[in-house]
């Protein structure tokens, strides 16, 4: 069977027994100050009920004192038409992401020159149960123009890079890390790790994605390929590795700077997630028969860490889940 279009909505079609998930999602960051966005539009459905949809959108400003975010959860998410996903009068579709919540409302047009990325390797592991979190990247290198009012304030984007995501699943990863970032010169990582729950066991970390150079993608992750990770609430050190490729790097950010929010699980457990999408990472590439590669993006690289912890320091946003 072919693999499966990256924008194609999963909620609508899953039984009212079941217990889904889903996002779509951009994050786009001014080209020369640590000053970004990150909106997100998700479906949230409990078994036997049926689902919920939320907006939620953060203003990232590290001149600032902290992140500035909103939320808001309607009845009836959509995906018809042209839309890939609808909530309320607020849609994501080809070329334009828009919506209006108490505190905020956006217009951001967008396009998206390279093709999709799938961070897993086969196009039946987005149908099977396993892994329970399906994620790919319809726009790894997007570019962002419109406007953006949060709390009274307007900011106008033009010609910003970011990148536009989407998963869905029946749950969450036991602990999960979400790494992006865009040089000037269009080289992009774009990586998920994840442990996830086996009954009492916990696995050990696994990475998916890619790395970008000079137009190539290098596949990064998988099993038997070696990884390391070191990470804390406010950053993370890692070693990610592909064949004939291996990246070494840190993300990170003045804890101010991170927006924490409740994730909750279909069947209820909740997760506290903490994003940065302004951070500073370094990378190091190292590629058969190819001289060492140094990368910097500087205020404008994407961090998340989810977590079962609670004691983490960052300030969680006054909003449920679900």
């Amino acid at each position: 069977m072919a693999t499966p279009h990256p924008t194609e909505a999963r909620f609508p079609t899953v039984p009212i027994e079941a217990g889904h998930y889903e996002s779509f999602y951009l994050k786009a960051c001014h080209p020369a100050e640590p000053l970004g966005v990150w909106i997100r539009y998700t479906v949230h459905k409990r078994p036997g009920a049926l689902p919920n949809g939320s907006l939620w959108v953060t203003l990232f400003d590290r001149s600032a004192q902290g992140p500035r975010a909103h939320k808001q959860t309607l009845p009836a998410p959509a995906a018809a038409g042209a839309d890939w996903i609808s909530v309320g009068d607020a849609a994501m579709r080809p070329g334009q992401a828009r919506g209006v919540i108490d505190g905020a409302d956006w217009d951001l047009s967008f396009t998206a020159p390279e093709p999709a990325l799938f961070h897993l390797p086969r196009a039946w592991m987005y149908r099977a149960p396993l892994p329970r979190t399906k994620l790919l990247s319809p726009a790894p290198a997007a570019r962002f123009s419109g406007t953006l009012r949060v709390d009274g304030r307007t900011v106008v984007a033009d010609g910003w890079p970011g990148v536009i995501g989407h998963n869905w699943g029946a749950q969450h990863a036991e602990r999960w890390i979400w790494l992006h970032g865009l040089t000037e010169a269009g080289d992009w990582l774009d990586a998920a790790l994840g442990k996830v729950k086996l009954g009492r066991l916990t696995t050990p970390w696994v990475a998916s994605g890619a790395l970008s150079l000079d137009g190539s993608r290098h596949a990064l992750g998988g099993p038997g390929r070696k990884l390391s990770v070191e990470e804390a609430p406010d950053g993370c050190d890692f070693l990610l590795t592909g064949k004939g490729i291996r990246m070494s790097g840190r993300v990170e950010a003045p804890r101010k700077d991170f927006v924490g929010w409740v994730y909750a699980d279909p069947d209820g457990p909740e997760h506290n997630t903490v994003n940065c999408s302004v951070a500073d990472m370094t990378l190091r590439v190292e590629r058969d028969g190819a001289p060492p590669r140094e990368l910097a993006v500087a205020g404008a690289a994407a961090y998340e860490l989810g977590m079962r912890e609670r004691d983490h320091g960052i300030p969680i946003q006054p909003f449920p889940d679900g």
